[in-house]
């Protein structure tokens, strides 16, 4: 990771879904501490618990009292900075009653996970809130969460004499220096009512064309950190628990780096053992070593990528790495388990450039600047050209012969009504 100065001034920090840290270890880069953690997964707390010293609750947020939070941290109402969080993606409960401004209903028992941060909102007021990762916010025609949560904190407003406002961003990592195009939503909002705005990419992909007039403003911006540049150091791993598992295990070891099972269709260089566009997009999925690695899951299939150019799984310190968690940092357990952690997690370098730009623009801090990129990965260099590769194994021809396409969006065996989402369409789930 480079190297560069902390901001001189520690804020203070309330963290709910804590995870593996993540979000957290952002902040702690920008100059935050986190006073307080809440977390129910026992692996993400044993991880936390090897790696900080945080005051951890390792319970439901729902089984936690607003004063409990603030006694653990050694605050008072309005003392915290920051609130920050990733609720999971729950929907929420019924609650059209909000129209009614009754801030009481935070209480209800059905609340949902977005609602119980709502209330710790309320309870203790922090100077400023960041919230990640809720189900629904990026659909064009279908912004009902998103207003929910406005007419919640409306309500929360009118009752503590607060002015919140709520802002969405819709981030891709990559063009935050994160080796990983990972698109995640967030809410922001000071006490004070003061305004995010918007964050401008500080990286371009490469393969941006300079002569074509959209880069007036960023010519001058590195381009994407790439999986070479986060991992390649470390490709020697040859733990066995990286090997492939199940079914397609073989297969693997025959499709390029960068490419997919499309290599293996009527459409690609392959032979033809699968229809085109007929799998998920992340199945047999390699990484290219010239590019960013694709979004990295919690709870993978054993064919679902993204998957090591040398054809095994990704280890824990290469997880690490794409999600530009420390290199001090070690998150524990079995691989499967420290993907499930990581894989619900906010790469720490995009949570930096956002806690950065709290400190400036909501929470004063005359030593914010511009992001300091200490947990962005250094240029590597020029990557070694990809290897070729293999044949095809036998036990797989038996599948080569003419496979018909899908029929299209909306049209295939399992095809449902989907709402049309204002992500990029590098972020969608995609059946090609």
């Amino acid at each position: 990771m480079q190297s560069s100065s902390k901001p001189a001034t520690r804020m203070s920090a309330i963290s709910l879904y804590t995870g593996a840290g993540g979000l957290d270890l952002g902040f702690e880069a920008a100059g935050f501490e986190t006073r307080v953690a809440v977390e129910m997964d026992d692996d993400c707390i044993a991880t936390l618990g090897a790696n900080r010293e945080w005051p951890a609750i390792h319970r439901s947020i729902h089984d936690v009292t607003s004063a409990e939070l603030l006694h653990q941290a050694g605050l008072q109402p309005g003392e915290a900075d920051v609130l920050i969080g990733g609720p999971p993606c729950q929907p929420f409960s019924k609650c059209g009653y909000w129209a009614t401004g009754d801030a009481g209903r935070l209480e209800d028992a059905r609340a949902s996970t977005v609602e119980a941060f709502l209330r710790v909102l309320r309870d203790t007021r922090p100077r400023a809130f960041l919230m990640e990762n809720v189900a629904g916010l990026a659909f064009r025609g279908k912004d009902e969460g998103i207003q929910l949560i406005r007419d919640i904190v409306a309500a929360i407003n009118r009752a503590q004499g607060t002015a919140y406002g709520v802002e969405l961003l819709v981030l891709n990592a990559a063009d935050f220096g994160v080796p990983q195009t990972r698109e995640r939503a967030f809410l922001v909002g000071a006490r004070d009512g003061s305004r995010f705005g918007s964050l401008s990419p500080t990286h371009r992909s490469a393969d941006d064309d300079p002569d074509s007039g959209q880069l007036a403003l960023g010519l001058d911006m590195p381009v994407y950190r790439t999986a070479w540049d986060a991992i390649g150091d470390l490709e020697d791993d040859d733990d066995p628990q990286l090997g492939l598992r199940g079914k397609w295990a073989d297969l693997l070891p025959s499709i390029p780096e960068g490419a997919n099972y499309l290599y293996h269709t009527d459409r690609g260089a392959g032979v033809p053992l699968f229809g085109w566009r007929r799998r998920f997009w992340s199945f047999m999925l390699k990484l290219a070593k010239n590019q960013p690695s694709w979004t990295l899951t919690a709870q993978p299939g054993p064919a679902t990528g993204p998957f090591h150019w040398r054809s095994r799984r990704l280890s824990a310190r290469e997880l690490c790495r794409l999600q530009t968690i420390p290199d001090d940092y070690e998150v524990l357990g079995t691989i499967n388990r420290v993907q499930k952690q990581l894989g619900n997690a906010v790469p720490s370098a995009l949570a930096e450039v956002i806690a950065l730009q709290m400190r400036r623009r909501l929470l004063g801090a005359s030593d914010a600047s511009e992001p300091t990129a200490t947990l962005i990965p250094a240029r590597r260099g020029a990557p070694p050209p990809p290897e070729p590769p293999r044949p095809v194994d036998p036990k797989y021809r038996h599948l080569v012969g003419k496979h018909a396409p899908h029929p299209g969006t909306g049209k295939g065996s399992r095809a449902s009504a989907r709402p049309a989402t204002s992500l990029p369409p590098s972020s969608r789930l995609q059946t090609q």
